[in-house]
Parts: structure tokens; sequence; C-alpha cells
């Protein structure tokens, strides 16, 4: 039934005219079969079906035929006043997307060619510029007036336009007196911890109200590695575990009965009420109510049943929840503790305490459950996952309820709550030292491809592992073998048939969209090459590739996807030195790349053009940026200059000549032949990417017999352009790119080379 309530509501909220009128005659057909066959079942079935899609049809005409849809389709500029729902999420800058904003509000008035409207419609506010950081504090419940462009929002999508603001909000009216109490509460838990270590302050917001601003890339990342993200989120299984937690610690002072679902119910009451009314806060209530029924009594039948009724209910007062990966891994998470979590805890129970015995059990659960949907959607398997979520299980639930005793006695006395806040931080500390040490291991996470076969089969391998479980934990010393192999697995390195060859003298990894090269300067030294955007892709391609020390990290720019991976390489293994390009721009990325050198002592020099050395083994010579006339009228807006100002080198290793580019363009490229630079190569990184602006005649003179486009899979770029990889062939370059291969490695031997893939 549940299944029918959820492809109901997808169907219908498709947004289509002949989808909803396939969902009513499935309906219909369903109804027809159940009536022959005087089935019960069925009948429910066919009627939930067709209320759950019809309540999915009716929000998704109401937002797509309101003026606020009217007027995105026109692209239409307009005057809206609307109202927070939402904290803001602050995107970092990517490549040469500058940093941007973005909420969830509800208009309700909208004046736009010559009309007005009141109206209470969903919209996306994405703020760019300088108005981003006015933006982040706005509070829930305020209501502004703002102008901006108004584009349509895409099929399925639960709202109705997005609104492109670049200025801010003038405000109509504040929150109500209900949600600045609120606020003052999320601000009360804020100081209760603003005098701890930084990343113990930003992971106690995060563990008890979801509140992740002020967490670094660094640290979600190390998260995300060792899945532990689930415990920032606002989910059904983070609520379970302070459920849990919350009702050991009642049963210990005696409550009992109906008391003890009373004390479950209040912490609900409290999570919803500090966590806000949102969508996904009521989820996490009612997927966290689930599991306080099946804890308490009912076994899994029932336990199941009221997940059943939830997940139905949830879906019919808010179709487009069936198009939100949070609701699958809720509805997944709370289905894995409510059929595993009880009978674990039980077996555990026989060699150690009630209240660590559900903290393992119930976190192992969960992503035993979520795993083959996280690995869908990120192309990665936790392996430190089982171990991570079972070693920090025992220090989420004091961490998250000293939090919450923290935000309350913040309205009381500012010196209680900071005496909670320190007891809250130093149980958030261990679930750091967890992550980190987690994310270090060289096998910690792999590749997953998200193919329906693989993940079909992860999902087979995660059953199969739940159905062993019970064997392993009656079994102490057991328990500790799988966690003696598992440890050897996380700290050998991953490695695959064949990749990486033992010969490489030159690897592109495959780091998304962004550049990201190592060439070898010894036995387990190396030279790097930007670092491309995320830290991930880079550590382990340097973990693969056995690389110890990095003798030099050049950064050919400042850009996103040039050094956002920087701390997969600082800080991971020793540095030598790091050299930038001489334009300090932009400012973000100059920060980032200065804080992180000194933090470790790495001097970062910016090298002069022309000179040349040797480093590791490795001859180098700098060709670039140069500046000439052609550089300087072209490159009009900030992007373009920042690309021409990359550093562009070429280095020699066993005798193979490797020309770096990194974005240079068109007029930078120009500067660069018109000085005469010596270009011939036996391999050219493609210039940006593989971009279509390249210039023909720099091309030419690489006289390269391998080009490498370092790009993601599916990009937004369309990079490598077809345009350039044709030109590059016709110039007798066989071109080899990342997103279509993996990583790409190149070895030679006799003057002939040998290129590997990673796929």
């Amino acid at each position: 039934m549940t299944l029918a309530a959820w492809a109901g509501a997808w169907l219908g909220t498709a947004g289509s005219g002949p989808v909803w009128g396939a969902v009513v005659l499935v309906a219909v057909g369903v109804a027809m079969f159940a009536w022959r066959r005087r089935s019960a079942v069925l009948t429910a079935v066919a009627c939930v079906l067709l209320a759950v899609g019809a309540s999915g049809a009716v929000r998704a005409e109401a937002l797509a035929t309101g003026p606020v849809a009217t007027l995105a389709r026109e692209r239409a500029v307009a005057d809206l006043v609307v109202e927070v729902r939402g904290d803001a999420r602050v995107h970092p800058a990517e490549g040469v997307r500058p940093p941007y904003a973005s909420l969830d509000a509800v208009a309700v008035q909208v004046e736009g060619r010559g009309q007005a409207w009141r109206t209470r419609t969903p919209v996306l506010l994405v703020v760019t510029g300088g108005a981003v950081p006015a933006w982040s504090h706005w509070p829930v419940g305020s209501r502004l007036r703002v102008g901006g462009r108004l584009e349509s929002a895409e099929a399925g999508d639960a709202f109705a336009a997005v609104v492109r603001v670049r200025s801010g909000g003038v405000l109509v009216r504040p929150p109500p007196a209900s949600l600045r109490l609120v606020e003052r509460v999320r601000a009360g838990l804020r100081a209760s911890v603003a005098h701890r270590r930084p990343e113990p302050r930003a992971l106690v917001p995060a563990l008890v109200l979801g509140d992740t601003s002020a967490l670094t890339p660094a640290v979600v990342d190390d998260f995300r590695t060792t899945g532990l993200s689930h415990l920032t989120a606002v989910s059904g299984a983070n609520l379970t575990l302070l459920l849990a937690f919350c009702l050991v610690l009642a049963r210990w002072i005696g409550v009992r009965g109906w008391a003890l679902r009373v004390v479950g119910l209040g912490t609900v009451v409290v999570f919803v009420a500090l966590c806000r009314t949102e969508p996904s806060v009521l989820r996490a209530a009612a997927m966290g109510l689930v599991a306080l029924a099946a804890l308490g009594s009912g076994g899994r039948q029932a336990g199941m049943r009221h997940l059943a009724v939830a997940a139905t209910a949830l879906l019919l007062l808010d179709p487009y929840l069936a198009r939100s990966v949070g609701f699958v891994l809720s509805v997944l998470a709370s289905g894995g503790i409510v059929w595993w979590a009880r009978s674990w805890t039980r077996l555990l129970r026989r060699w150690l305490p009630r209240v660590v015995a559900e903290s393992v059990a119930v976190p192992l659960a969960a992503h035993l459950a979520t795993l083959p949907v996280v690995a869908a959607i990120s192309g990665r398997v936790s392996v430190s996952g089982l171990l991570t979520n079972a070693v920090a299980g025992p220090f989420v639930g004091p961490a998250t309820v000293l939090g919450f005793a923290a935000a309350a006695a913040s309205l009381l006395s500012a010196h209680l709550a900071a005496v909670l806040g320190f007891g809250a931080a130093w149980s958030a500390q261990p679930i750091l030292w967890v992550a980190h040490a987690g994310a270090a291991l060289p096998g910690s996470s792999r590749d997953w491809p998200a193919t329906p076969f693989a993940v079909a089969w992860l999902g087979a391998a995660s059953l199969a592992t739940a159905f062993l479980v019970p064997a392993v934990l009656t079994r102490r010393w057991l328990c500790l073998v799988v966690a003696l192999v598992m440890v050897l697995a996380l700290v050998g390195s991953p490695r695959r048939p064949g990749w990486p060859p033992s010969d490489w003298v030159l690897v592109a990894c495959d780091v998304g969209q962004g550049d990201g090269l190592v060439l070898r300067a010894g036995r387990h030294d190396a030279v790097v090459v930007d670092t491309g955007p995320d830290p991930a892709p880079m550590r382990r391609c340097l973990a693969e590739l056995g690389v110890r020390r990095v003798v030099l990290l050049v950064l050919t720019h400042f850009h996103d996807d040039h050094v956002g991976g920087l701390d997969g390489v600082i800080g991971v293994r020793p540095v030598g030195q790091v050299w930038v390009c001489p334009l300090a721009s932009p400012a973000g990325g100059v920060a980032e790349v200065r804080a992180a050198a000194a933090a470790h002592g790495v001097p970062v020099l910016t090298p002069a053009v022309g000179a040349s050395g040797t480093v590791g083994g490795i001859a180098w010579q700098v060709l670039g940026p140069r500046t000439g006339p052609a550089a300087e009228v072209a490159a009009e807006d900030e992007s373009g200059r920042q690309n021409d100002a990359s550093l562009v080198v070429m280095m020699t290793v066993d005798g193979m000549r490797v020309l770096l580019s990194g974005d240079v363009e068109p007029p930078g490229q120009e500067a660069i032949v018109a000085a005469g630079a010596d270009l011939r190569a036996d391999v050219l990184k493609v210039p940006h990417h593989g971009s279509a602006r390249q210039d023909q005649t720099f091309l030419a003179a690489t006289h390269a017999r391998l080009a490498i486009a370092s790009a993601g899979v599916d990009n937004d770029y369309g990079h490598p352009a077809p345009s350039t990889v044709a030109r590059l062939r016709a110039l007798g370059m066989q071109v080899l790119a990342t997103n279509e291969h993996g990583g790409v490695a190149v070895e030679e031997r006799g003057g002939r080379l040998t290129v590997a893939t990673e796929r």
C-alpha cells in the first residue's frame, strides 16, 4: 500500500496530463481486479493510489497555473513580499561560479507586469553577489520585500518559481513571537559552545538542530567518507538516537508504562519546536515516532505497520516527498531500525550495557538499510561506515541530549547552559576523532558504480550482512575478529586489477570537474598539479599511487575546481612547497590556500616566468602566464582574467615532456606563442578542461601525441567540447578524457607512450 502511495505521489507530481490519466487508468484497473477477486487489500491499494495521485496532481496544477508560475514562464522581473521558511544554504564557489545562497520561501504578495496578487506560493530564492551575507542571517518567519527575476521551476520541483535576487531584502514584518523564541533558543545553544574548540563548536548545533552552517568542508567530507553524514541532518535515524537515549535514561530513573511514552512524545515535540516545522523536520518526527513505537513494544510487525501508515500519511499530506532523497533515506533508516535494532540490542545486552547496546545497534541498522541508496546517489560506498557508526554511536546520544539541555537552559541561565554545552562539546569530540581517523584510512571508502545491477547487488549484500549480524553479535570473540578484519581492510589502500600501472610517470586523477595531476618524482615522491574541487578524490588518488611525500604542489590558479581539494594533499602527507600564480584572485581561493599552507608550515612561492630547474628528478620550466595586447583586450571578464593568469609549466619526467596548461584561454595562449616559448611536448594537458575556447596555433605548436582533458561526468559545461576533441584529433593526437575513461596513467618505454585508464 505504501508503494502504491509512493507511485501515486511520484506520478501525480510529474505535472503531466497524460501521466495523471495513466494513474487514473491504473487505479481503475486495480479496483476492477480487486472487485472481481473480492480483495480488500487490492481495493485499498487502488484507493490509496488514486487519492495520493490526485493530491499530487492538484498540488502540481496549483503550482503550475498560479500568477507566480505565469510570470516565471515570461522571465518577468517582479516585486515580491516573501516569508522565509528555512535557513539559507550557502553554496561555496565552484570553478568559475561564485558563491551563492538558496532558501525556501513563500510568496505572499506579487507585483509584476502592471498587476498585483495576494497568494501563498512556494518559491526558491537564489541570492548572488554581495547580498549573500545579508540573506544568510534573516531568521525564519521574517517577511521581506524583494525584487528579482522569476524563472520557471523544473518539473517535479515543490515550488512554483526560482527567484533570482541580487540585492538585500527590506524587512516588512519580523517573525512571530513563537519563532523568535525558537531563534533565541537556537542562538542560546550556539552561545553555550562558543568558547569550545572550532570543530566541536560547529558539530553540536549540527547534531542537535541539523544546523551545519559552521561545519568546514573538511569535516563534512570526512563525515561523508565515513558514513556519518546522517548525524548532521534532521533525520528520523538521528531523532531515534535521541529517543533511544532519553528512553534508556528514563527507564534508569524508574519511568515505566505510558509515562515512558510521554517522555518520548515530549522529546519529539521539543525536537520539532527547536528544529522548526519544516517538511524535513516533520518527516523526521514521524519516522522517529515509528521507531519509538517499535523500540517500545509491539515488535517488528507492528513497527512496520506503523511505518507504512506514517509514510502513507506523509505522502498524502505532501506528495512531493516522493521525490525527496531525504524521505527515502528516512523511511529506509526507520525500517532498518524497526526490523533489526530491537533484536540486535537484545543480543548485545548479553555482554554489553543496554545504553551501549542500543547506541551500537540503532546506527548499525540504519547504515545497512540505507547503504544501497547512498551508493546510488554518491557513487561511493563507505567501507568504514559500519565500524565508525558502531564506535561513534555511544557518543551521539550524550552529545545530542546535552546539546538539547544546553539549548533549554539558555533561557534560564547562560552559566548553566555553558556547563551543559561543555559536556556536549566533549561528547562530540570523540565523534570527530572517529570521523577524522576513519577518513584518513586508505580503504575508508570505495568507488561504486551507480548502475541498477551494482546497486541491486549492494542491496542483496546488505541484506545478507544483516542476516549474519545476529550470529556475530552473540559471540564476543567473533565480534572482535570481525572488527580486526575490518580494520585490516581499512588500513590497506583499495586496489583495482591493473590500476594504477606499476611504472606510471604521469597520472591524471579522476577528480570530477577539475584538474588533479600527479608526476612521479621518486619511489614514493611526486609533484602534484592542482587538487580538483573536492579533497576525497585527490586523497584517494594519491593513496592508490603510493605517494607518501609531495615535493612540489603547483596550483595553476585559484579557482575552486583547482584548489578546492587542497585538504586532500596538505595535511595528509608532507608537502615541500606550493607554487601559485601571480594573480591573487578570487580572494576566497587565495585565502584558503594561504591559510592551509600557513597552518602546516609550507612555503608559498610564485615562480618567475622563464625560470627553470629540477625538483625530485623532474625538470621544469615556467612558460606562462604571459601578458600582451591580445590578453589585455580579450580578458574582459574577471573569470577570463583569472584563467589567463594560470601557471603554464613544461615538466620533463623520464624523458617525457608534459605541458601543464591550467585553464589558460586563447588570449593567454596567443601571448605564450608570441613570446616564442618552446611548446613541444609528448603529452598535453588540454587547457580549461577541453573547452571550446582554444587557439589553434597554440595546440599545433605542442606537437603532442597524447592530449588529456580533465572533466567531470555529465558536467554542465559540456567539457571536453566536441569541437576541441575534433581539432586535437585532426592534429594527430590521441584524446582521453577523465569523464569518459576515469583516471589516465602514462608511462614511456623506449620512446613509446603507454597509456592505461581506470575504465
